[in-house]
């Protein structure tokens, strides 16, 4: 199991316009550069954290800046933004398990709950780590690298 890499790069994309939103115009380019790929990638993730609500995007050269307080942004905001997961499920369950098999026949019995119960965990897990404690960690190794 993974999830997708847009979340991580969600995350690096607030790191970056927080770090450099003072000395630098904050274009898909420049932030493709930070996380080293193609700048169309970092658009569909700013077009996704920008109807989320957050982030904004200047049109043109303009470049993205943060929405909200970044303690207001939670990992999970972020997950939840730039749709990680099908359809909200984090586990994709195989489609067709055999009915004539009394393991196929219940194994969705068996596990669907248990499953849910890790995705939760997991949703509450992110729900208490925020954007804010990332760039305050970020800030902390730039400054140790100095």
């Amino acid at each position: 199991m993974q999830i997708s890499s847009r979340f991580t790069i969600a995350i690096h994309v607030f790191a970056c316009i927080d770090v450099f939103k003072d000395n630098y115009k904050l274009t898909s380019e420049f932030l493709a550069d930070s996380v080293n790929v193609n700048p169309v990638v970092i658009r569909r993730i700013l077009q996704q954290l920008k109807a989320a609500g957050l982030i904004t995007v200047a049109r043109g050269s303009g470049g993205a800046s943060i929405a909200k307080p970044l303690d207001e942004i939670t990992f999970l905001d972020v997950y939840n933004a730039v749709e990680c997961v099908e359809s909200g499920e984090l586990f994709h369950f195989h489609e067709n398990p055999n009915p004539n098999c009394p393991v196929g026949k219940n194994i969705h019995n068996a596990l669907d709950e248990k499953l849910l119960r890790v995705q939760n965990a997991m949703e509450a897990e992110m729900q208490k780590i925020t954007i804010a404690d990332v760039v305050k960690d970020t800030q902390r190794y730039i400054k140790m690298q100095d």
